[in-house]
């Protein structure tokens, strides 16, 4: 059975992360508030997707040294919903099959109804029997979405979960998630500056160097593109990101 809302820890990792016998980061303390987006940008290789997976409790290919916690004692592994930045979809489903992959693995009954919501919500409601090998990128990437929505989890990772998507389409999954996902504890690891602008209400920016926090707008996400603070927003990010004063 799914948890309510109510029961969204925050999260909190902290520690150091080695890989091939080399560091990938030191000293990491990065907090992940409760029924709250945060957001986190970096370039690539600094270990942003093995936050994510160490959080989910998979498998890194390195060693950790440190503590994840979550603000109820309990473990954080069991509560997490994870989206890739591969689609992972089962080529042997179709579009109803992979959205409601988690309950056929668990023994769950699944609940058809509000996979089709979904599923119709991602606008796919013409693809339901369709496998993913008649599905373009973008549409593959919009089934995972609705995967992870399914699962109705109390904390929800996601690893570049629009990347695939034009544009408009972005941003419409960007108002179903958030809207979905409301009162959720998710933590959204973005190359792209506008997206955590857009959905952050905390947002950071992991480099060599260890990890910063910017300061998001008073805004309450999610920001109106057009809005003043929306867009100064962004020019300070991308400051920040190329290591300017922001």
């Amino acid at each position: 059975m799914a948890e309510t809302p109510a029961s969204a820890p925050a999260l909190r990792l902290s520690g150091d992360f080695r890989h091939a016998g080399r560091p990938l980061f030191s000293g990491l303390d990065l907090p992940v508030e409760a029924g709250r987006w945060t957001c986190l940008l970096g370039p690539s290789g600094v270990g942003k997707s093995t936050i994510l997976r160490l959080f989910a409790d998979l498998d890194t290919g390195g060693t950790f040294d440190g503590e994840i916690s979550a603000s109820d004692g309990a473990r954080v592994a069991g509560r997490v919903a994870f989206m890739a930045q591969t689609d992972l979809l089962a080529p042997w489903l179709d579009v109803m099959g992979n959205v409601t992959l988690g309950s056929r693995l668990r023994g769950e009954r699944i609940d058809r109804a509000r996979a089709r919501d979904l599923i119709a919500r991602v606008g796919l409601a013409d693809h339901v029997e369709k496998a993913p090998a008649r599905l373009s990128g973008g549409m593959r990437q919009r089934v995972a979405l609705a995967r992870v929505l399914m699962e109705d989890r109390p904390v929800v990772l996601l690893d570049e979960p629009f990347a695939a998507l034009d544009a408009r389409t972005r941003a419409e999954m960007q108002d179903l998630a958030f809207d979905t996902l409301k009162d959720r504890t998710v933590l959204l690891v973005t190359h792209d500056p506008a997206e955590a602008v857009r959905l952050g209400h905390r947002i950071f920016i992991l480099a060599e160097t260890g990890l910063s926090e910017v300061e998001a707008p008073a805004l309450e996400p999610v920001r109106p593109v057009e809005a003043r603070e929306t867009m100064d927003m962004q020019v300070r990010l991308f400051r920040a990101l190329r290591g300017e004063p922001a």
